[in-house]
């Protein structure tokens, strides 16, 4: 018996140091569930000591409760500015499926470019900028109790008389701020703040992206509910220069979607198959000049809404994977397939110049 005893206590002790070390945080993540806002910041650092070659991370802003703002930087090391996608999800604190799909997606990646050649390339010519979660302050909030479950917004406080909390962060970029489909009535859930970029959460944004927006190619914002992939812009009354590109792309990505588990996406502007707004993040992309900029809306339709079961994670996951893998392979091939064609033609020209050359020579 003492010896039984003693074996427990030594395995006991074996599985502690596997997870003070990090192994077996890793081995047991279970994506298939929702998770809080510590263990998925848990998870952020996992990715990044487990794939040091490929995953760093930066703080690019803090909350209104000082929490700080953290991306993960997935791409092959570079001594040059490279092309960038960028991702964030959870910037409604309810549709907990979108924080979900961001860690499925860098699992995703992660777990291919080994093997995938075509991932492999894409993290050779861009680096992914991924936030998992935006607004850490109400997904932390929505995670209290089922009171707070349905909470949207960020969690500063009101101005003036105002008694009520938060700010639709999605409609408080400066992208036609205060324009259409958005509330002055700061306890509303469609509240754009007393400003345009009023929120650090925002502001943050707003920032890393003016800062980096010659290398940004791409704009994926991941929300719920609706089974949609929005184009801008959200006011009926602007159109996107490229919008016919966008439209073309969004098709696609619903056709891939389709393609995994039947699941049906409508593809159009907010006022098309939605409803108009302004002030989003979306938008705000498209304005600054990232070509492409799309608002994900993940399942369902509206039986569940934003309270989607947890059986439905992994088939929800797995069909916006392909969904946004489509828009990036697009995104990446148009960038540097032309490129490489432009250096065969450049070649081509040069060994016909020199052909002609030493024909005239002899």
């Amino acid at each position: 018996m003492k010896g039984s005893v003693i074996s427990v206590l030594v395995v006991f002790a074996l599985v502690a140091q596997d997870r003070l070390a990090g192994g077996l945080e890793h081995r047991s993540y279970d994506y298939t569930k929702y998770h809080t806002m510590d263990e998925i910041s848990a998870w952020m650092n996992q990715m990044e000591r487990e794939n040091p070659d490929v995953v760093s991370s930066m703080i690019y802003g803090q909350t209104y409760e000082n929490r700080n703002i953290t991306l993960l930087k997935i791409g092959f090391n570079s001594t040059t500015p490279k092309k960038a996608i960028w991702m964030d999800c959870g910037i409604h604190a309810r549709e907990w499926i979108a924080p979900a799909f961001c860690q499925h997606f860098v699992k995703e990646i992660l777990g291919s470019y080994k093997t995938d050649s075509k991932v492999n390339k894409m993290f050779k010519n861009l680096d992914f900028y991924i936030t998992p979660v935006l607004n850490m302050d109400g997904y932390i909030y929505s995670w209290r109790d089922n009171t707070t479950r349905l909470w949207r917004k960020s969690r500063s406080p009101g101005t003036g008389n105002c008694t009520c909390f938060g700010t639709d962060p999605n409609s408080n970029f400066y992208a036609n701020w205060g324009m259409v489909g958005n509330s002055r009535n700061c306890c509303s859930d469609l509240y754009n703040g007393p400003t345009a970029l009023s929120e650090p959460e925002t502001k943050a944004v707003t920032d890393f992206l003016g800062a980096h927006q010659n290398q940004l190619l791409c704009y994926l914002t991941v929300h719920s509910f609706g089974q949609l992939i929005l184009v801008p812009y959200g006011h009926p009354n602007i159109s996107a220069p490229n919008y016919d590109e966008l439209m073309e792309v969004g098709l696609a990505a619903a056709k891939a979607i389709t393609a995994v588990h039947g699941k049906s996406y409508k593809v159009g502007t907010p006022p098309d198959v939605l409803y108009a707004n302004s002030g989003s993040s979306r938008d705000f992309a498209r304005l600054i000049g990232i070509p492409y900029s799309f608002t994900f809306e993940l399942r369902d339709e509206g039986k569940y809404g934003f309270i989607l079961p947890e059986d439905q994670i992994q088939p929800a996951c797995e069909e916006a994977y392909q969904g946004a893998m489509s828009i990036i392979n697009y995104v990446h091939d148009k960038n540097f397939k032309s490129a490489a064609i432009t250096v065969t033609a450049t070649l081509w020209t040069t060994l016909t110049a020199l052909w002609i050359s030493s024909a005239n020579v002899f």
